[in-house]
């Protein structure tokens, strides 16, 4: 069965014919040609595939892309505007919070989530929102450290 999805992705309105039972994720990046969005363990454990949701950070590889219906929908080519970086895509550069860039999509999405909701987290919230994004390249201290940049907290 197909079903007619209408969302808003990246801020602009879409209607595409899905089929039900195709994941976000297959839709963001085979549907739509949004690749920053990564497939990691195809489980929802890794991170790797993280958008946002209404605002809420969302592992895309175990979420039906039908659940999005009516919804707002940000993955990380959203994040720049006017070929400008965001404030966190720029901290997570200068603070060196990338090593292959394999995680750094869904650990910036995660961290915007957080940021929206909490604009000045403490470095214990930082760890609790990233929690689900693993890394296996900086081990998270300089991710850490460019979250904290963009929040203010670090020079």
């Amino acid at each position: 069965m197909a079903s007619m999805l209408e969302l808003a992705l990246n801020g602009r309105k879409r209607v595409d014919a899905v089929p039900d039972n195709l994941l976000l994720l297959d839709y963001l990046r085979e549907g739509v040609g949004l690749t920053g969005t990564k497939t990691g363990c195809d489980g929802g454990e890794c991170g790797a595939c993280t958008v946002l949701v209404d605002g809420e950070a969302v592992p895309s590889c175990i979420t039906l892309a039908v659940r999005c219906e009516g919804r707002h929908v940000e993955t990380i080519e959203g994040m720049a505007t006017q070929a400008r970086l965001s404030a966190l895509q720029t901290a997570f550069h200068e603070k060196l919070g990338t090593q292959c860039g394999f995680c750094t999509p869904g650990m910036i999405m995660a961290a915007e989530a957080l940021l929206r909701r909490n604009p000045k987290p403490s470095e214990g919230d930082i760890r609790t929102a990233l929690s689900g994004n693993l890394c296996r390249c900086t081990g998270y201290v300089k991710i850490i450290e460019a979250v904290k940049t963009a929040a203010g907290q670090l020079p």
